[in-house]
């Protein structure tokens, strides 16, 4: 009987291209990386126009100068900063390559003008400023000092250093890394291969200290720029977070105010439609049966209105002990700012009358804000409160004068208007705020009563 074994065939792939060994090597990603980092940054649109604008009207040394003149000519202070940089290059290297026995002047104008053209241009096209730079450094330097200074003769160290720090302010730290590195390269390789002592003599390394020290305080002031402008992004965030948690609480306040106010009618309307059918004598069986329906409804609303409100009250809540305030009790307020140090005056006109407990709660609310409101921005001020009963709703005007300078205002959270507004428009009413015409603030609002709401 023969033996039958069984072959296991193994069926590969093929590999595609991108889960090749190279490529998962991390040394081999990382040195794409690097190259892309290159391309995208010193050989990508080298020619691409990207004009150096003008300085803001609003930065913190512009706005501080005097005179709009001085202003207009002080936002173009880094043109002419790299202006005159191009003029020391034409003017100082043409008075230290000027030779008394060789009549070659004209020439050497003609060549320092290349470096400078390299300086203007990072105003306009900064990558190819760059390129410029370096290709034009070998040229100038054997025409200016020959073999003297070399790879880098006077005007070009000046040129070169120039230019790699205006596009490395221009651009980004990477790019500045790019850039001090192939400086080194090109010093290096113009050191050891196309001079003819070698290294002796060669200033690629002075070169190399120097520009390392400019673009490094070009990175710094990068990294501090962009952290500043994190910081304010992130203040602007938190700032309108704030207004919005201040603005939650302010309404979660006036929900369970309401909440405590309407609880309050419709018990009384339970209680009163309960109790209502024995005082009638013999009452008809339509009528209890309609204080029954009365009063299940408003149990039923207020079942749903705790319900629904109730979310809105924090665990640690508890209801206060005494009713919420009303107009009537602008007495007490008024006394206890004053024993606070703020002199008040009360003005009431109009009919006197009851009105919503949501608009006197709201009206009482808004007074004893805007007087805290003077007691900490305003010391040593005085305050008028006016409260008007006018046809069809309440006025109420709180104003006070400019505050004492001795004084020493107190910080405030900023949001008590915000809360102010949220009463006024529950009750579909008017506000305005701002500062008086005798430099003190004034904060007047309306607030609608319907005729058939006023008691």
């Amino acid at each position: 009987m023969a033996d039958v074994t069984d072959s296991q065939t193994t069926q590969r792939l093929p590999r595609p291209e991108a889960e090749s060994a190279g490529d998962r090597s991390p040394e081999i990603r990382l040195a794409k990386g690097l190259l892309q980092g290159l391309r995208e940054d010193l050989a990508h649109d080298v020619l691409a126009y990207r004009p150096l604008p003008p300085l803001g009207r609003n930065g913190p040394v512009i706005r501080r100068l005097p005179g709009k003149r001085l202003g207009d000519w002080a936002v173009w202070i880094r043109h002419a900063l790299v202006a005159f940089a191009a003029f020391l290059v034409v003017t100082g290297g043409y008075g230290v390559a000027a030779d008394p026995y060789e009549d070659r002047g004209d020439l050497n104008v003609l060549v320092l003008l290349i470096p400078a053209a390299a300086v203007l241009l990072t105003l306009i096209r900064p990558v190819a400023a760059f390129w410029l730079s370096l290709a034009s450094t070998p040229f100038v330097s054997l025409v200016v000092s020959g073999w003297g200074d070399w790879p880098w003769s006077i005007p070009s160290f000046i040129a070169h250093l120039t230019v790699i720090t205006v596009v490395a302010f221009r651009t980004r730290p990477r790019t500045a890394a790019w850039m001090w590195l192939l400086t080194g390269v090109y010093g290096t390789f113009a050191s050891a291969v196309l001079s003819p002592g070698g290294y002796y003599g060669a200033n690629t390394v002075p070169m190399m200290f120097v520009s390392a020290m400019s673009l490094l305080v070009v990175t710094l002031w990068h990294v501090r720029r962009q952290a500043r402008e994190e910081v304010a992004v992130q203040q602007s965030v938190t700032a309108v977070e704030r207004d919005r948690r201040t603005l939650l609480e302010e309404r979660t306040t006036i929900a369970r105010e309401l909440h405590d106010v309407v609880a309050h009618h419709m018990s009384v309307v339970a209680i009163q439609a309960e109790a209502a059918p024995y005082r009638v004598e013999n009452p008809p069986p339509e009528l209890e049966q309609a204080f029954a329906t009365i009063r299940e409804n408003a149990v039923a609303a207020l079942t749903e209105l705790r319900r629904v409100l109730g979310v809105v009250r924090a665990e640690d809540y508890e209801a206060p002990d005494a009713p919420q305030p009303t107009l009537a009790d602008l007495g007490g307020l008024i006394g206890n700012v004053r024993e606070a140090g703020l002199e008040v005056g009360l003005a009431i006109t109009g009919a006197v009358r009851e009105l919503p407990q949501g608009v006197e709660l709201s009206a009482y609310r808004i007074i004893q804000e805007a007087l805290s409101n003077v007691l900490r921005h305003a010391p040593g001020a005085s305050a008028k409160v006016e409260v008007s009963y006018v046809l069809g709703g309440l006025g109420v005007r709180v104003v006070n004068g400019p505050a004492d300078r001795l004084g020493k205002p107190s910080p405030g959270s900023g949001h008590g208007l915000t809360g102010m507004r949220e009463r006024v428009t529950m009750l579909n009413g008017e506000m305005t705020a701002g500062p008086a015409d005798d430099g003190g603030y004034e904060v007047a609002a309306y607030l609608p009563v319907a005729k058939d709401e006023s008691a």
